[in-house]
Formats: C-alpha cells, structure tokens, sequence
C-alpha cells in the first residue's frame, strides 16, 4: 500500500496535465492489416496482471455477511476491488494511449527511443507545457522513483511467491523433500536460494538480447496469460466447483479469448517460449525425480478399472477398525438383533447402548412433563432385557450400558440419542410382518434411516 498509494498518485498526476492537451489531429484509422493489429492487441494485454492480483488475494480478502469459513464467499470485496482494476485499465490506458497519441509528432523518434520509461516521458512532456522545465524535471524524476521502487515491491513478491509455490509442491511430493527443509528464520532454504538467483540469471542472459526490457516482458507476459489461461480452464471444466451456468459460460468464453492469445504470445516471443519450456521441462523433471525417490509410479490401466480403484471410490470403501467405537441397539425384546450387536461391541472394543424405548400412545395438550425419572427397573419387559444383556456383557468383556426413555416417538427419540451421545453405529431390528398399525403410523426403521445423520452407520439386523 505505501507504494500503491503514491503510483495512483502519480499515475492520475500524468493524466491530469494531459487533459488539456489530448488532441485528435493525429489520431487515424489503422492501415495495418488483422494480423499485425492481433499482435499489437496481446502486446497490451499485460493489463490483465492487475485482475489476477485481485484474485491471488481472495484468501484474505473480507468474507461476505452471512459467509463462515466453512462456506467462504468473498463476492462483495472482490467485486470492489475488480471494478477498481476494470476502470485503471479501461480508462487508464486508454488515457495514456491517448496522450502518446496527442505527444507532436516530431517527437516520435524520442518516445521511440524512451518506450521503456513512457510513463516518465509523458511525465516530463507534459509538466514542461503545463509548469514549466523545473516542475517538469522534478516531476519526472519522483515518476522513476515511484516507478522503480514498485518494480522492486513486484520483484519481492514474486519471489515470496515463488517460495511459497515452491515449498507447498514439495510437501504435496511434488518436488524433492530437501525443498521443504527451513532455516533457522523458518524459510525454505533451497526455495530461498532458487527464488532470488533465477530472477538474477534471467536479467543476467536478457542482457544479451537486442532489446532487453523487450525481451523481460515477453517472458512476463507469456507467463501471466498462460497462468491465467490455465485458471480460468480449470475452473470452467471443474464440474465440482459450485457455479452457475452464466458464470461457468463467462469463465469459458475467457479461456477461449486467452488461448490464441497466449499461442500468439509463444509464436511472436521465441525467446519467453524457450524459457517457458525450460521451466516446464525441468519442473516436470525434478516432479518425476522426486515421485521416483517417493517410490510412485505411472501405471496405465483401463478406464473401468481406474474408477474401480480412484481415491473417492476408495473412500468410501475404507476399512474403520479402530478400537473403542461405540454401537447403540434399540430393541423391543430379546431379538437376534442384541447377540449381533453384543458381538460386534466385543469385536470392536467399543461400548454397547441398549437402548429400550416404551411408546406413549396417549395425546396430551402439552409437553410430556414427569416429576420423576423413567427407570428400566420398574418395566418388565425391559428389565428383563436389560439384565440379560448386562449379564452377557460382563461374560463377553463388552461394556454395556442401558438406555430407558418414555417417548409419544420413538424413532425422533433414537435419532436424538444417537446424535448426542456420538454413536459410530446404530442398530434396529426388522420386522418380518408388517401389522396393520405399522402401515398406519409408519415404520420407525423407515423413519429413523430418513433422518439418520450420515457419520453414523445404520445396520438393520433380521
């Protein structure tokens, strides 16, 4: 922000003392033909750097009202910022465009020669005619400076950046694990080291070419489109990604624009095209390096059988044998369902709930209120199943505890004690006839599964 501010600053300055002398004597319609005006259209493309800072900075931008950071939504501040940018680049350049174009024209071999410090060229041009030479020299000189300091500001985050990419890839196993080892500061070292040298090497050989600031920007652009080609790609074709069709269309319709751009780019730049290669080929080479040092391998398999054995399928087919789950039985007598459910307590070494739930059939005008607690002693039918079943639990190791509840619903009361005590497992006996009450009020298995959180398995024992 401290060099963001003064850039703004300087940048509306540069338009303001151009306002009063834009002038369209020398604006004319372009002789040249599509090709050459396509290559001058991706030449300004650059522009689109601003809107993908906005969206490297959604992860920290403010939620929208009503979001939570389990559902994060960030539509109202991302919006703000992309208008911001939308406008800088529409009217900004186009402004900037306009007073190159309004700068005489016998002045064209010196911006010719100055084309790698326009901004400060326009700076100096037009502070001489508004203020004189001395605001002109001045005013161009805070232009370098502010300039320069921000190529610096943009250096070190790319580097950071760079970093981060780096060290996140190596612990993914993406790269070789020597790259997530940190110094003493808590910074990836060899991260570190690859991140400022390579910005050194690559100014070092740009040096050699015909137009180095030329060449610089091919190799930033070809690497910014393409990144944001890639994105907005991916995101179009992720089916999982929770957009409608009109935003999904806009992001599609973008990526199309962007890949001849970005062909363009690597036909016109031979030289960002040599290096994109160079760093693809040796990013894929360290990646194969490190996944081989990792043990993993490339298997080609029919399509039938790679979605046999893809990791979502796998998922969902996962073995759980940790020890102590806890199984929660609701049964209304001394059923098969309670020697299965005694048996897989003992296996799992969890704890068994006997859960006896005696139905209510009265209508009441209010809540049900007792002043004093149900107890399974006091009902036959369950105690008889309770101290069977406390007895078989001591004989098996299987810790069993009794459940007794009064209930106008029993199938809203199991599903309420399975949440709260946090049951792995819930089991329920089946019926082998359906009586005539059943088909009236509705099967309370039938009800329970209806509503059954989906962490808790449900077992129907018959």
């Amino acid at each position: 922000m401290t060099l963001a501010v003064p850039m703004v600053i300087v940048v509306v300055g540069i338009i303001a003392i151009s306002l009063p002398h834009l002038t369209t004597s020398h604006l004319q319609p372009s002789h040249d033909s599509f090709a050459k005006n396509w290559v001058a259209f991706v030449g300004v493309i650059l522009a689109l750097s601003g809107v993908e800072s906005i969206a490297n900075l959604t992860g920290v931008l403010k939620l929208d009202p009503y979001a939570t950071m389990d559902a994060p939504r960030v539509a109202r501040a991302s919006a703000t910022a992309i208008i911001v940018v939308a406008i800088e680049v529409v009217f900004g350049t186009a402004l900037l465009g306009w007073a190159m174009l309004s700068v005489p024209q016998e002045l064209t071999p010196q911006m010719t020669h100055r084309w790698e410090d326009m901004l400060r060229f326009l700076a100096e041009h037009f502070g001489e005619q508004t203020f004189g030479p001395l605001f002109s020299h001045i005013f161009g000189v805070v232009v370098g400076i502010v300039v320069g300091l921000l190529l610096l500001s943009a250096v070190n985050t790319a580097v950071a950046a760079l970093i981060g990419l780096l060290y996140m890839m190596a612990r993914d196993g993406e790269m070789p694990p020597i790259f997530a080892r940190l110094n003493p500061h808590g910074v990836p070292k060899w991260p570190l080291v690859i991140a400022v040298m390579l910005p050194v090497i690559i100014v070092f050989f740009a040096t050699f070419a015909d137009s180095p600031m030329e060449s610089l920007a091919g190799l930033y652009a070809i690497g910014v489109v393409g990144a944001i080609t890639l994105n907005l790609g991916s995101c179009s074709f992720n089916k999982k990604l929770n957009l409608n069709w009109r935003e999904r269309g806009l992001l599609f319709t973008t990526f199309l624009i962007l890949v001849p751009i970005e062909l363009t780019i690597a036909k016109s730049k031979h030289d960002a095209l040599f290096f994109v290669c160079c760093v693809v080929g040796v990013g894929l080479g360290l990646r194969a390096y490190a996944q081989r040092r990792a043990g993993l391998r490339t298997v080609t398999v029919p399509e039938h059988l790679a979605a046999s054995v893809s990791p979502e399928t796998m998922e969902e087919f996962r073995i759980n044998l940790n020890p102590g789950q806890s199984i929660l039985v609701a049964a209304r007598g001394l059923t098969p369902v309670l020697r299965y459910a005694l048996e897989e307590a003992r296996f799992r070494q969890g704890t068994l709930y006997v859960l006896y739930v005696k139905e209510l059939a009265v209508t009441l005008p209010g809540p049900l209120e007792s002043s004093e607690r149900a107890r399974w002693q006091d009902d036959r039918e369950a105690a008889k199943i309770m101290t069977s079943m406390l007895e078989l639990g001591r004989q098996n190791d299987v810790q069993v505890i009794p459940l007794y509840s009064v209930s106008e619903n029993p199938a809203a009361t199991i599903l309420d004690l399975s949440a709260t005590l946090g049951i792995d497992i819930l089991m329920l006996g089946a019926r082998h006839r359906r009586t005539l009450a059943q088909m009236f009020k509705g099967d309370v298995a039938n009800q329970v599964a209806k509503d059954l959180p989906e962490n808790i398995q449900l077992v129907i024992h018959g």
